[in-house]
């Protein structure tokens, strides 16, 4: 029998049925609501492409297979942001029948860690929980979300240098087809976060052309109403105020906006009248 069917053989005689409240997308549970089996581990499903899983009293280890009832063809990773203030466990990846470690007890809150999906396989996470001499108040967690082809949240999963690099025309002409959201607005101030490694720019804006939900919300004004809104980046790609208008493109996640390709509008306006007019470019955009 070969390790991966080993493995595979051995959580299935161990895992038990989960005790707790689920639906499709979440689940909420106790480690101290289990048989007399010290060895056992629980075992949650969920289909949805995003949720949250809550474990209360972590005890031992818990098993959380990822499968959404949509073709699992329209994703191509999935992204896990631990609750605040996880502690006492640490977070696997089960792969071909081996644990990769994702997350270690004790380190950074809120940190966004991304996977890729293999379409043959059902994902896995696998939590286990370190001894504890007091696990009162004790819950770990994370929010999870499946990352749809051709998002442009597939920057977040980039190499650094590459993440941080201004995109090119391609990747430009792309994002205004693909990005969660599209506003045309100014920066009004750029904050950082050393905790979480994220700087978050506050954009003030004219027009949105494009959002899922509601990062980006309408405020009075002196003379009309405008947009407003957070957009969060890594923290290493040192981003800086600017003058001028600027078309801002990204992804939303876990109900945040995240910085995908951001050039000057008047920039952007000449690169997409020119790939019009040869016929290149993949979709149409308003241009009033």
């Amino acid at each position: 029998m070969s390790l991966k069917n080993k493995f595979l053989h051995y959580l299935q005689a161990l895992c038990l049925l989960s005790s707790g409240k689920s639906d499709l997308c979440n689940w909420s549970g106790s480690g101290l609501m289990r048989n007399d089996n010290l060895r056992a581990v629980q075992q949650v499903r969920l289909h949805c492409p995003e949720g949250s899983v809550e474990w209360i009293y972590p005890s031992h280890a818990l098993r959380v297979v990822l499968e959404p009832i949509l073709a699992r063809a329209q994703h191509t990773a999935v992204c896990i942001k631990p609750f605040r203030g996880f502690r006492g466990a640490s977070l696997f990846i089960e792969r071909t029948g081996e644990l990769d470690l994702l997350m270690a007890d004790g380190e950074q809150p809120e940190q966004v860690h991304c996977f890729r999906t293999d379409g043959r396989q059902k994902s896995a996470l696998f939590i286990q929980a370190n001894p504890q001499e007091d696990i009162s108040r004790r819950i770990v967690g994370f929010h999870f979300e499946f990352l749809r082809k051709r998002s442009s949240a597939a920057r977040l999963r980039e190499p650094l240098h590459a993440a941080c690099q201004p995109c090119n025309d391609t990747e430009l002409l792309l994002a205004i087809c693909n990005s969660d959201f599209v506003i045309r607005g100014s920066i009004r101030n750029v904050s950082h976060d050393a905790e979480r490694r994220t700087s978050v720019v506050e954009v003030w804006g004219g027009r949105v052309y494009r959002q899922r939900s509601g990062v980006f919300e309408r405020e009075a004004g002196v003379l009309a109403p405008s947009w407003h809104g957070h957009i969060h980046t890594r923290l290493e790609c040192r981003v800086r105020p600017g003058d001028g208008l600027f078309l801002f493109t990204g992804a939303e996640h876990f109900g945040e906006a995240w910085l995908g390709c951001a050039p000057r509008f008047r920039d952007f306006l000449a690169l997409y009248l020119r790939a019009k007019r040869d016929s290149q470019n993949p979709c149409d955009f308003p241009l009033d």
